[in-house]
């Protein structure tokens, strides 16, 4: 039985999951696999989409926020990690969904023209979402 507790791994888990999945879909893509670029980008949008859904759920239910407990040069790190995150995270729906539903019409240059954004900052969300996990609930976490 998943708690609510586990949901902070869970998201990070799921955030990872994807990282793999857009970085196969870029692979298979720079080969011209269009078929294995689509099912991993596919899976890339089912990941990210499962895991808004468990962030959300986390928050909503439980509406804790882990203080960070980093010290020194770390502190302002993980900030400028946290506030890029934040700033560029609400346009990751509405970006992957779009790239998705022009490649899967197979509108070729509308789709290159939306993920000349939407990749990198998928990628980037993705990557930040398991970095913050780490920072906050491993590297730093404070003492039990």
């Amino acid at each position: 039985m998943l708690r609510t507790e586990d949901l902070p791994l869970l998201n990070a888990l799921l955030n990872g999951a994807a990282t793999i999945c857009l970085l196969a879909g870029r692979w298979a893509i720079a080969r011209k696999r269009i078929a294995q670029h689509r099912a991993w980008m596919l899976a890339a949008l089912g990941f990210s989409t499962a895991f808004l859904v468990s962030y959300l759920v986390y928050h909503f239910s439980t509406h804790v926020v882990t203080p960070f407990a980093g010290t020194g040069i770390w502190r302002p790190i993980y900030y400028s990690i946290l506030t890029s995150h934040v700033v560029l995270a609400p346009a990751v729906p509405v970006l992957a969904v779009i790239a998705v539903w022009r490649g899967l019409r197979m509108q070729v240059a509308r789709h290159r023209a939306i993920v000349r954004w939407a990749f990198p900052i998928w990628l980037y969300v993705s990557v930040t979402g398991v970095l913050i996990y780490l920072m906050l609930y491993h590297w730093f976490a404070p003492a039990q």
